[in-house]
C-alpha cells in the first residue's frame, strides 16, 4: 500500500467535504436575510442524508465492480454496509476505505448543488424526500455510469461504466469527464430545471427583484468551493503525479479566466463588474474545467474558461426570457457549465479533439454522455418532484415565502440583532 497515495486521497476527500459548507455560505448569501437558515440547511441536510444512504447502499450501486461495469443499473449485495471492504488486499494501491470516502463527499455535493433551484419556497422535509428518492435513482447509477472501477470480461482493468469504457467498445474512444462534469453538473443542472418547473416562480418573481442579501457570503462560499475544488478534480487521479499537477493547474487557470470573463460581459451589458459576478464567474470555470482538467493543456484550459464565463453570464438570463425561476442560476452555471466542459473536450481534447489530432469521435461520445445523463436526470427528477408536490407537497404557503420560510420550517432567523424582551 502506497501510504503518500493514500495521504493524498484522504486529504482530497476532506477538501471536497468543505465543498458542501462552502455551497452552503455560496447560496446563502444568494437569497434574502429571512430564507438565508432554510437555504443553508437544504445543503447540511443533503451532508447529513447522503453521507448515511452512501455507506447503507449508495457505493454498492455506485461502484458494482466487474459485473456491473457496462450495465446501466446494478448493485454489489456484498458492498452493502460497506463490511466487504473493511480489509485492504494485498497489492492494493490504497485501502478501498479512502476511495469509498472520496466518492461520498461527490454524492453529497452533487445533491446539495440542486438545491439552489428551489431556494426561498421548498419545505426541508420534502427536500429530504426528494433528496434520497434522487440520489438513490439517479445519481448513484449515474455515478456508476461513468466512474465505476471493475475488470472486463477479459481480465483487463476497466476505468468507468457505459458512458466511458462501454462506449469505448462501440466508437474506440470513451467519453472522458474525468472528475464530474456529466455525473455531477450536468446531472444535478438537468435536476434543478426540473423541480424549478415543478415548484414554479416564486411570488412576484422578476428580473431584479430578488437581490443578494449578503455577497460577503457569496464571495466566501466560493472562496470555500474554489479551495475544495483542487481534492474534487486532483484528487481524482487517486495519485499525486504528473496528471494531478496538471488538474491542479487548470483548475486555477480555468476558473480565473472565467471569472475575467464573466466581469467583462457585465461591465459591458450593466455597466459595472460586481462581486457576485466574480464568484458565479469563478464557479462557472470550476464547472467547466471539472470534466476536462486533465485532458486540457493549461492555454487550452484558460480559453475553456474564457468561453465558460462569457456563456454562463449570458446563460442565467434565460430563465427571465424562457420564465422558469432557477433561482440561484443552478442551470445557468452547473447545466450550461457542465454542458460547455463536457463538449469543449470533443474539439481540444490532447490528442483527441477534432482540432487537436482527432477526427470527431470524442465530440460524438461527449455528446452522447452530456445528453444522456441530462435527459435521464431531468425525466426522473421531474417525475419525482412532481410526485411529492401532489402528495404532501413541496413548495411553501406564499405567505410564508413572503414572510421568509427560516421561522417557519427552522424557528431560526440569520441576524438576531437584539433580543427583544417582554
Amino acid at each position: 500500500m502506497d501510504q503518500g497515495n493514500t495521504a493524498f486521497i484522504l486529504l482530497a476527500a476532506a477538501l471536497v467535504l468543505l465543498m458542501t459548507p462552502g455551497l452552503a455560505f455560496f447560496y446563502g448569501g444568494l437569497v434574502k436575510a429571512k430564507s438565508v437558515i432554510s437555504m443553508m440547511m437544504l445543503s447540511f441536510g443533503a451532508l447529513g442524508l447522503i453521507g448515511v444512504l452512501w455507506v447503507i447502499y449508495g457505493y454498492a450501486i455506485a461502484f458494482p465492480g466487474a459485473e456491473g461495469t457496462l450495465a446501466p443499473w446494478s448493485i454489489d449485495w456484498s458492498a452493502i454496509g460497506l463490511t466487504s471492504l473493511l480489509e485492504t488486499p494485498d497489492g492494493a494501491a490504497y485501502p478501498p476505505l479512502a476511495f469509498v470516502a472520496f466518492q461520498a463527499t461527490f454524492a453529497i455535493i452533487t445533491v446539495a448543488l440542486v438545491s439552489g433551484a428551489i431556494a426561498d419556497r421548498a419545505k426541508f422535509g420534502s427536500w429530504l424526500i426528494f433528496a434520497a428518492i434522487w440520489a438513490t435513482v439517479v445519481y448513484f447509477p449515474v455515478a456508476s455510469w461513468v466512474f465505476n472501477f471493475g475488470l472486463a470480461e477479459d481480465g483487463s482493468f476497466a476505468y468507468g461504466g457505459w458512458i466511458t469504457h462501454g462506449l469505448q467498445d462501440v466508437f474506440g474512444l470513451g467519453a472522458i469527464d474525468f472528475a464530474g462534469g456529466t455525473a455531477v453538473h450536468i446531472n444535478a443542472g438537468a435536476a434543478a430545471l426540473a423541480l424549478a418547473l415543478v415548484l414554479g416562480k416564486r411570488v412576484g418573481f422578476q428580473k431584479g427583484v430578488h437581490v443578494p442579501h449578503n455577497p460577503p457570503f457569496v464571495l466566501l462560499g466560493a472562496g470555500l468551493l474554489w479551495f475544495g475544488w483542487f481534492g474534487f478534480n486532483a484528487g481524482s487521479e487517486l495519485a499525486a503525479d504528473g496528471t494531478a499537477a496538471l488538474a491542479f493547474v487548470n483548475t486555477i487557470a480555468a476558473p480565473a479566466a472565467a471569472l475575467l470573463a464573466w466581469l467583462i460581459v457585465e461591465k459591458i451589458k450593466d455597466g459595472k463588474p460586481t462581486s457576485v459576478g466574480a464568484a458565479s464567474g469563478a464557479v462557472a470555470g470550476l464547472v467547466a474545467i471539472t470534466p476536462a482538467c486533465a485532458s486540457l493543456t493549461p492555454i487550452w484550459a484558460i480559453v475553456l474558461g474564457l468561453i465558460a464565463g462569457a456563456v454562463c453570464a449570458l446563460a442565467i438570463e434565460l430563465k427571465f426570457k424562457l420564465r422558469f425561476d432557477d433561482s440561484l442560476d443552478v442551470v445557468g452555471i452547473h447545466l450550461v457549465g457542465g454542458l460547455i466542459g463536457t463538449l469543449y473536450l470533443g474539439f481540444f481534447a490532447t490528442g483527441t479533439g477534432l482540432f487537436t489530432g482527432g477526427d470527431g469521435t470524442q465530440l460524438l461520445v461527449q455528446a452522447i454522455a452530456a445528453f444522456s445523463v441530462l435527459i435521464y436526470s431531468f425525466v426522473l427528477a421531474y417525475a419525482i418532484g412532481f410526485a411529492i408536490e401532489k402528495t404532501i407537497g413541496f413548495r411553501v404557503k406564499n405567505e410564508d415565502e413572503i414572510a421568509g420560510i427560516d421561522t417557519v420550517v427552522h424557528g431560526e432567523e440569520g441576524y438576531v440583532l437584539a433580543e427583544t424582551r417582554a
